[in-house]
């Protein structure tokens, strides 16, 4: 019998953060098709914006010197000299004594240093009258004040969103270089495994739940994700099925068979697909202590429990952790977090972390944290649940009324 060689969630984050490089391949793509892709150059502006100033408010531009000391009952008095339209040049320059309309995003006119707000104004025929002064650049942004020339704008590692590609839209590029979409494969492990359409289950059968939930993380980590089914406990057979579908994907991940049991050959198989091979064997969590940390031929390999519920909380944690780091995405991990108030007693053992799954609700001064405990095989847990709260191996439990950090689902 083997026995396992644990690591704590700190060693295992530090050899996640040591083992696992980013994919080398990139390609071009345009930011129409660029969505949760991630940047793998920098992006430096090759212009100013606004290459031009302009105003943030329907109003008058004046020179700010000629608005000071002006109010409700003692009105400054400006020549109305024109108006400026959207998309077009200024036809003269503002000077002293003088005001131009100018709409918002207008181009401010030379001369003007601010904009008065237009509900601070009013027009009689060609005279306008001021009723608040304005500080010098009020309501005027300057040339390069949003972007400068040369500067850079967005890091390598960066996830685009929709901000990213209308900053990029704003600087005229329309085609970026990004790391290439990972391809991920699966296969769930064991000979009580059945497929999720198995209408009748005989004694001792099980369904798979773990390709659908990791599915559906994935999904949203917009990655793509292959089922290569289910594999019987023969370590010919996995070897066989493990190393074919490694072969068209990025990063290959099991369910099941990382236990230490006499059927159990997912480390063995994992250490014979590639070198460097298994560097993590055994965390020192619950649920999810049997999980496997590999890499064969630069391609991450991830052996996580059979149990749903430990499969699922792994995965959110390590897993999610590995393809973001090898997907190339520094600007953030996928693990959203919360703060929030603890409502029951949680106990835990010291020198191992505790991943509980917990409800939530909102309160008036902030969140509340309601422990669901359960074993790790009970899937009922995971619908009532909507985080999981992380209790420190250094922690021997945690007391109602504490604030915990909450891992969202």
């Amino acid at each position: 019998m083997k026995f396992f060689n644990v690591h704590t969630v700190e060693e295992v984050f530090n050899l996640i953060d040591d083992k696992i490089k980013p994919i080398e391949y990139t390609e071009k793509v345009l930011i129409s098709n660029a969505l949760n892709r991630i940047l793998s150059v920098d992006i430096y502006s090759n212009e100013n914006v606004p290459n031009f100033r302009r105003s943030t408010v329907d109003g008058y531009a004046v020179k700010a010197d000629d608005t000071f000391g002006s109010s409700e009952s003692m009105p400054g008095f400006l020549n109305l000299i024109g108006e400026i339209k959207m998309g077009e040049e200024p036809s003269s320059e503002v000077n002293y004594g003088e005001a131009m309309y100018v709409p918002t995003g207008g181009m401010v006119p030379d001369g003007a240093t601010s904009v008065v707000m237009i509900e601070h104004c009013e027009e009689i025929e060609s005279l306008l009258n001021v009723y608040r002064q304005v500080a010098p650049n009020e309501n005027i942004i300057q040339v390069g004040e949003d972007i400068k020339v040369n500067e850079l704008v967005l890091s390598k590692g960066k996830k685009l969103r929709a901000q990213e590609l209308g900053a990029l839209s704003a600087l005229g590029i329309l085609e970026v270089e990004v790391y290439k979409k990972i391809k991920v494969g699966y296969i769930s492990t064991g000979d009580e495994i059945v497929t999720p359409d198995t209408i009748k289950l005989e004694m001792g059968k099980v369904r798979d739940v773990n390709a659908i939930t990791l599915n559906s993380i994935c999904k949203q980590m917009d990655i793509d994700f292959i089922y290569g089914g289910i594999v019987k406990d023969s370590e010919d057979e996995l070897y066989r099925v493990t190393s074919n579908l490694l072969a068209e994907v990025d990063c290959l991940i099991l369910s099941g068979g990382s236990s230490v049991g006499t059927k159990d050959y997912s480390v063995d198989v994992i250490n014979k697909l590639g070198k460097p091979g298994v560097f993590t064997h055994g965390i020192s969590v619950k649920p999810g202590k049997p999980t496997i940390l590999s890499i064969a031929n630069d391609k991450p390999v991830i052996g996580l429990p059979g149990h749903p519920v430990s499969a699922l909380i792994i995965f959110k944690v390590f897993g999610t952790t590995i393809l973001n780091k090898y997907s190339g995405n520094r600007s953030s991990l996928f693990i959203n977090k919360i703060t929030a108030k603890l409502t029951k007693n949680i106990p835990s053992a010291a020198g191992r972390a505790d991943y509980i799954r917990v409800s939530l609700e909102k309160t008036e001064t902030g969140w509340d944290a309601t422990p669901i405990f359960g074993k790790s095989g009970l899937i009922s847990t995971l619908v009532s649940s909507e985080g999981i709260a992380e209790i420190p191996s250094a922690k021997e439990g945690v007391l109602a009324g504490e604030l915990i950090e909450v891992i969202l689902f």
